[in-house]
């Protein structure tokens, strides 16, 4: 799904304008992105958890040429997803997962 495809979803379901559906997305994303460049936690219910990580500095390898390329130390964002998004994800909300015997013929 593309921001657009959201964007559009949005609308259709609160039966809003496109353009204030827009809004509303841009404000959503900017508060994230705002958040995280503060290093502040953004915990969304059941849905999951967006923080920054920390990386520390390394030395890299420029594929093309191969020589050696120092590569600073820089926080990069994380996602990890709740319990109920993974549950959703993997159907095990809406239709359990159950293991099947194999079927074996009656003697």
């Amino acid at each position: 799904m593309t921001k657009a495809e959201l964007i559009e979803e949005v609308s259709r379901v609160v039966e809003m304008t496109r353009k204030d559906s827009e809004v509303i997305v841009e404000a959503i994303f900017d508060s994230i992105v705002r958040s995280l460049r503060t290093g502040d936690k953004i915990e969304i219910r059941g849905f999951g958890s967006f923080r920054t990580r920390q990386r520390q500095p390394r030395v890299g390898r420029n594929p093309k040429t191969g020589t050696r390329v120092e590569v600073p130390a820089k926080r990069i964002p994380y996602f990890k997803p709740s319990k109920e998004l993974k549950d959703l994800v993997n159907g095990s909300e809406s239709q359990p997962v159950t293991a099947s015997a194999p079927d074996v013929p009656a003697a």
